[in-house]
């Protein structure tokens, strides 16, 4: 479950109440530094931590926004800007041919299979899948803004929710299909 890891500052700041939100980003801003430098220190390359890079930048500017501004209109529109900093982050590391999800894979696959093409095209759906999560997100939560916090929780579980079930449930997939591929060529 690395991608829990890889999402944990989203994941405390969609939990953690509106009314504390400035701490809310300051404590994922610093939870992303930690994985970050874990990372680094256990010589994670660059495309395994697209995420956690992400993650520092935009909380780290939230922090500078919530403490300089704390009553700021875009307060409510948090939610919205944090999944649309996500679709981005998910889209360019498409567009740059590094998609997060194979970094995040790679941390627990085989380097053998790494340059596969059916690892590559799974890397490629699955941060497919979450981009466009991510993207309905930004959206739905922008529609929802002024919304009860059990409706924005619901969204918020939703959002992370459908993509983490859908990867857990196509990699089993795909793994059983290799698995079937493998022992019909042997």
């Amino acid at each position: 479950m690395n991608f829990l890891r890889a999402f944990a500052p989203w994941i405390v700041y969609a939990v953690v109440p509106s009314a504390y939100w400035q701490w809310a980003a300051l404590t994922a801003a610093a939870i992303a530094l930690a994985e970050l430098v874990l990372r680094l220190r256990a010589r994670y390359s660059v495309d395994g931590l697209i995420i956690e890079i992400g993650s520092l930048v935009y909380f780290s500017a939230l922090s500078g926004l919530a403490f300089t501004h704390p009553g700021t209109p875009l307060h409510a529109y948090a939610p919205a800007l944090a999944n649309g900093a996500l679709a981005v982050i998910a889209i360019a590391s498409l567009v740059l041919r590094a998609p997060f999800t194979l970094g995040i894979a790679k941390q627990s696959t085989p380097p053998e299979l790494w340059e596969q093409p059916l690892f590559i095209r799974t890397g490629y759906l699955l941060t497919g899948v979450w981009a466009a999560s991510f993207a309905t997100g930004c959206l739905v939560l922008a529609l929802l803004a002024h919304a009860s916090a059990g409706v924005l929780t619901g969204v918020h579980l939703l959002i992370f929710g459908v993509p983490a079930v859908f990867t857990l449930w196509y990699v089993a997939r795909v793994r059983s299909r290799a698995a079937a591929l493998s022992a019909a060529h042997s």
